[in-house]
Order: C-alpha cells, then sequence, then structure tokens
C-alpha cells in the first residue's frame, strides 16, 4: 500500500451527530508519545489541550465542510447513518487539514479537557444525539483553555505493575482543577493503580501555561513514587503564546 506521507500538526476534533445535524465541538491536541520532546513510544495518550491553536476557524471551516459533512451525508444516503460521537484524527499541514482516522466516541485524555471547558450538561447533549435530534442543542463552552496531564504507571505501555498506593489525589478538585481517576481502585483506605494510564490531572487556566502550571502543581502534590508523567504537555501551544 502506497500512501502520501503527511507532514504538519495533529489535532483531534468532535461532532456531535444525529444522522443529518451536525453540532461541532471543540478541538484538542493529544501527546502520544511517552517521553517529553515526543519520544518514544505511542502511547493511548500522555496528557492533551483544548483548543489547539493549529485549529483555527478557517480551519475548522474547512474540516467540516470538507471531512464531517461529506462523511455524515454520504452515510445517510446509503442508507446507514451515523449518529453519535464522530472523532476526526487530522494531521493539520500546509494544503490544510487531512483526515487520519475517524472513531465513534470521544478521545482519552482528550475527552477530559473537553469536559472541563463545558458549562451545559453532558447528559442532555448526549440524550439528544441518542434520540436523533439535536436541532435544540447550542453547547456552551468556557473560553478558558483546558490542559490535562497524564499519570501512568512505571513501564507502561510496555507493562505496568498493578497495586502501588498512591497518595494525595484526593481532596484536590475545585472549579478550575480535576483529577479524573482512568486506572484505579480502592484497597481499604488506600487508591492503588490498576492499569497502565492511571490519574488524569485536569486544569483550567486564562492561558495554556496557566493551565499547564495548574495541572503540574497538581501533580506535584500526588505522593506515588511507582508513577510518571511527560513534563511538556502543551508545549507547542505555550511556545506560540511566548512567541
Amino acid at each position: 500500500v502506497i500512501e502520501e506521507f503527511l507532514d504538519g500538526e495533529e489535532a483531534s476534533v468532535f461532532a456531535l451527530v444525529d444522522g443529518e445535524r451536525i453540532v461541532m465541538l471543540p478541538s484538542a491536541q493529544d501527546h502520544k508519545r511517552v517521553w517529553d520532546g515526543d519520544r518514544g513510544p505511542n502511547t493511548g495518550g500522555m496528557g492533551a489541550y483544548s483548543p489547539a491553536p493549529v485549529m483555527t476557524p478557517e480551519v475548522t471551516e474547512r474540516t467540516r465542510r470538507e471531512i464531517i459533512e461529506p462523511t455524515v451525508r454520504r452515510m445517510r444516503e446509503r442508507g446507514t447513518p451515523f449518529q453519535g460521537v464522530l472523532f476526526a484524527g487530522l494531521m493539520i499541514g500546509r494544503d490544510g487539514p487531512k483526515l487520519i482516522e475517524y472513531n465513534v466516541r470521544f478521545g482519552d485524555p482528550e475527552c477530559q479537557v473537553l469536559m472541563m471547558r463545558l458549562k451545559s450538561d453532558v447528559l442532555d447533549l448526549l440524550e439528544a444525539t441518542a434520540r436523533g435530534d439535536l436541532s435544540q442543542v447550542d453547547p456552551q463552552w468556557t473560553d478558558e483553555p483546558a490542559l490535562t496531564v497524564v499519570l501512568a504507571t512505571r513501564g507502561y505501555p510496555v507493562s505496568a505493575m498493578k497495586g502501588s498506593i498512591i497518595r494525595g489525589a484526593e481532596g484536590q478538585d475545585s472549579a478550575k482543577l480535576k483529577i479524573f481517576h482512568a486506572g484505579t481502585a480502592r484497597q481499604g483506605n488506600h487508591i492503588v493503580a490498576n492499569g497502565g494510564r492511571v490519574l488524569n490531572v485536569t486544569a483550567l487556566g486564562a492561558t495554556v501555561a496557566e493551565a499547564q502550571s495548574r495541572a503540574y502543581e497538581a501533580v506535584d502534590r500526588i505522593d506515588w513514587p511507582e508513577g510518571f508523567c511527560r513534563r511538556d504537555i502543551g508545549w507547542r501551544a505555550v511556545e506560540r503564546e511566548q512567541g
């Protein structure tokens, strides 16, 4: 199989689809590589932020017009209308957005940053999607960017031992900070690791840099010697802000 080499910056775009209508959701950018500087093997995602600066209004409109809408229209025309969450993985290059893949779910960890920015009730959005009528749906979002840092068990993504005790992950949540439990379990009075990617430390901020700082401050309050994280989540957006 010979394919075009796509060079550029990746972004994730989400839409709710009721079979015909489309409600676009904010963009996000994931960090797939396990180590700082985008080095090492790919993972399920070591962190994300939203919105993705590379998704300018022009690129977002092109994505809807050239990728999302034709897909939804063609599926409806062939008698297999799509209803649910549509996740487009994109490469944004010199020629604009190119589709890499579709998923029919929210991304992880992109979902966490979207939920931090969502001011509407997510249940109402999902129920309208499931019922097949998005005509009255107008989700409201905060303008503040959100950033999430994944804490993973040492050895991930090759292997991940379970059972190590995590301290300091509870009691930090606030309006600007949420720690999502992804792979934890409770043993007696302790929270323990129960998977590879274990916690998502997610923060809002006036800027990506502020959200990044708030997230890593919370990470540093967690006592878990067997865990690790990338220390550069959001670096592209922070560089843009500083540039």
